[in-house]
């Protein structure tokens, strides 16, 4: 007969950080949205039970609560307060979030003409939009200088040059960014880590590629040449990166003041803010990251006797990732014995990397709760995998939840509101979930489920 697990005791199962908990039906706060609890078991948010409204939407779906979204939002604005706070549309965008951002008096960022097109049908001013892409086209550079964004980041010569020209027929002067690359690899999954030498993003500081960028950019009457952009990463908890790259980055900044007589107003130090996906995550607050990150800036301003530039960053996961999770329905269950004798409990739900590729992608942690009833039942370890052909289709690879844990359980997991929906794909030809909004008792609809005539509409037969 297989085994349990014990506390502390896993054979080489689990990774060293999960303990089995006292108690299954309990939710950890900081991986949550402030408005979450638990009530007899049932999982609660925005003044909703989860079982409600997914009897209404069916599963799998995203809940996103508002009020924490909102709440997140202005923690990242009034603790960067002399910041320019752009949310990085990426991690996740509607027209709904987009308009919450600008409520709550963040820019945004966007990375691709769909993404400009939700902005602008949002109502977001275009003077409070920047433009990231490593590859813009020269069509969607010209809509992008044509609407009016803020600024665009360019990150190639040959950006330089076509900005450059779209701006020069338009008769207009398009302030832009170099974004640079700073030679730091952040503590984060190969794949996500940005500022390294060997990657496609931005222009090198060490090879001087930046530098001559700065001179290519100042060359042309038609581009105003705003500051510096960096990068360092993303599912960041120390600011030690953040440290050598401000101080190669502000060189840069000072040099070319120096030589080529241009001092440049602003820098852009990124986003990058982790987030909680399992209890071995402790991430900062706002507050506390902004008053780090400025005293570096400073510091570094003050050693190359410098003025501080204005500072932004783009924070995206940090808002929305732990503001939104998503149900599943469980499907089937089973046990399987591993080395050793031990046993861990799969659980089969209704999505998977159709609607969560991170796991797969990235090698991601989350965790889980039984969402629908509360259980007196031993903790298991169990591992939570989706309804697709494929044997890396891990929701949850590792968490311990009841040991009666049955087809028909709402499952939910936490901090997929970055990133979910976004990289969400019709793998199997499934149908992407909806998102839905939930505010003091109400719950709407942002971003539909999709349907069978959306999956065909595009199959010419």
């Amino acid at each position: 007969m297989a085994r349990s697990v014990p506390p502390g005791d896993f054979a080489g199962t689990s990774p060293v950080w999960l303990r089995e908990p006292s108690d299954a039906n309990a939710l950890v706060p900081v991986l949550w949205p402030r408005t979450a609890t638990k009530v007899d078991g049932l999982l609660h948010v925005g003044g909703m039970s989860v079982a409600d409204v997914v009897a209404n939407v069916n599963t799998p779906a995203y809940l996103l609560d508002e009020e924490d979204f909102r709440t997140r939002a202005r923690a990242f604005r009034d603790g960067f307060a002399d910041y320019d706070v752009y949310y990085a549309g990426k991690a996740f965008l509607s027209v709904a979030v987009a308009r919450w951002v600008a409520e709550e008096g963040l820019c945004l960022d966007v990375c691709s003409d769909g993404e400009l097109s939700v902005a602008l049908r949002a109502g977001v001013e275009p003077a409070r939009i920047g433009y990231h892409g490593n590859n813009k086209s020269a069509m969607e550079l010209r809509r992008a200088v044509h609407e009016g964004v803020g600024r665009i980041i360019v990150d190639s010569f040959h950006e330089i040059e076509r900005v450059a020209d779209v701006a020069a027929q338009l008769g207009v002067r398009q302030p832009v960014m170099i974004r640079v690359t700073a030679g730091v690899e952040a503590h984060t999954h190969e794949f996500i880590a940005t500022a390294h030498e060997d990657q496609k993003f931005g222009f090198s500081i060490s090879s001087g590629d930046a530098y001559e960028a700065a001179k290519a950019v100042l060359t042309h009457a038609s581009l105003d040449l705003r500051g510096l952009h960096s990068h360092i990463g993303s599912q960041i908890f120390d600011t030690s990166g953040w440290e050598v790259a401000a101080r190669r980055v502000l060189a840069l900044h000072a040099q070319i003041a120096n030589e080529l007589n241009h001092a440049m107003p602003e820098l852009d130090l990124g986003g990058g803010f982790g987030i909680a996906y399992t209890t071995q995550d402790d991430p900062a607050e706002p507050a506390d990251l902004a008053a780090r990150i400025t005293a570096i800036v400073e510091a570094e301003c003050h050693a190359l006797r410098i003025a501080k530039p204005h500072l932004s960053i783009e924070p995206g996961r940090a808002i929305v990732g732990s503001s939104m999770f998503t149900v599943y329905t469980v499907g089937t269950v089973k046990s399987v014995t591993l080395d050793g004798g031990a046993s861990r409990t799969y659980v089969s739900v209704d999505g998977g990397m159709s609607d969560n590729i991170r796991p797969a992608l990235y090698d991601a942690d989350y965790s889980a709760t039984l969402a629908s009833r509360s259980s007196d039942a031993t903790p298991v370890l169990a591992r939570v995998v989706g309804k697709h052909c494929e044997s890396g289709d891990i929701v949850v690879k590792h968490e311990f939840l009841p040991g009666d844990v049955a087809p028909g359980d709402l499952i939910a997991v936490p901090g997929t509101g970055a990133y979910g929906r976004s990289m969400a794909s019709n793998y199997n030809h499934a149908l992407r979930p909806p998102v839905v909004a939930v505010k003091d008792g109400e719950y709407r609809v942002i971003v539909r489920r999709e349907t069978e005539d959306d999956l065909l509409a595009t199959d010419m037969g």
